[in-house]
């Protein structure tokens, strides 16, 4: 069946949760020192003209319609220690459903996410394994803009770097697993891989390419028209990102992608530009 026309309006927890979350730039796997800060604002956008429905069967939208999601957030990690960093995700979203017949637009802060990461062991001092623990509060009213509803996470990272036909590399492994408070609270699992090269011995040039999923399960299987409602779906995406670093304390990063294959989502493309700051080291 075809995509519900009042669903499409809200299609935001399966697009605007995977854009908002920390990406590659922020180096999840590999630690921040004690008494040391890093910040990242990015800028993302997502575009849709179609999507997939329950049966992962892909159609246009109907009567023309077009969706776009511009976000904003602010990612910092400050270090307590040699193995405890204190980690924030801040995002605000501006979601925009346009047909022949209407327009709905959705804007607003979603969900603020704190947590605790834990270094539990390295190998030489150039693997690294880690843990986080994550609490999400809601920010918002609107069920427009998410399920409204607390939720915990716990992630699981291993990164590494090493040297490639003499290219310097680098890769990141992170899944987390998070669970909402609530009626009929989605248990979500959120995947990603990505591994890079450092393109000239100054380290100021990379590319790296990445892949990553989501999966929501909930006992509330029907749809909803109304996305947060909606609490069964999943995609795949995959991306290139380059970075250039200006100097030891700021760096940038551009990324474009595109949606492999989902479940009760939009088949959808994305960009997004990321900023690396370190105030004091």
């Amino acid at each position: 069946m075809n995509l519900p026309k009042t669903y499409l309006k809200y299609l935001l927890i399966a697009i605007g949760l995977i854009m908002l979350a920390p990406n590659s730039s922020h180096a999840g796997g590999f630690p921040v020192r004690p008494k040391r800060l890093l910040l990242s604002p990015s800028f993302s956008y997502f575009y849709a003209d179609r999507g997939w429905d329950s049966l992962r069967r892909k159609t246009l939208f109907p009567q023309g319609g077009q969706f776009e999601s511009l976000g904003f957030s602010l990612y910092a990690e400050y270090g307590l220690s040699r193995r405890f960093t204190l980690v924030a995700l801040l995002p605000y979203v501006k979601n925009t459903y346009e047909d022949n017949t209407a327009k709905t637009v959705t804007m607003g802060f979603t969900d603020l996410e704190v947590g605790v990461r834990y270094y539990l062991a390295n190998i030489n001092y150039i693997y690294y394994f880690t843990i986080q623990g994550t609490f999400v509060q809601p920010l918002y009213n609107d069920l427009g803009l998410g399920y409204k509803q607390q939720g915990a996470e716990i992630k699981l990272a291993f990164a590494g770097s090493g040297k490639v036909l003499g290219k310097n590399y680098y890769f990141t492994l992170e899944n987390g697993v998070r669970q909402y408070f609530g009626p009929q609270g989605p248990i979500q699992d959120r995947y990603t891989g990505s591994f890079g090269l450092t393109l000239d011995r100054k380290f100021r040039h990379q590319v790296s390419v990445s892949v990553g999923g989501f999966y929501s399960a909930s006992s509330f299987t029907r749809f909803s028209p109304i996305q947060s409602a909606n609490k069964n779906f999943a995609f795949n995406q995959a991306s290139l990102t380059y970075g250039y670093t200006f100097n030891r304390r700021f760096s940038t990063f551009l990324s474009a992608g595109h949606f492999i294959n989902g479940r009760n989502t939009g088949d959808g493309t994305t960009a997004s530009v990321a900023f690396l700051y370190k105030p004091f080291r």
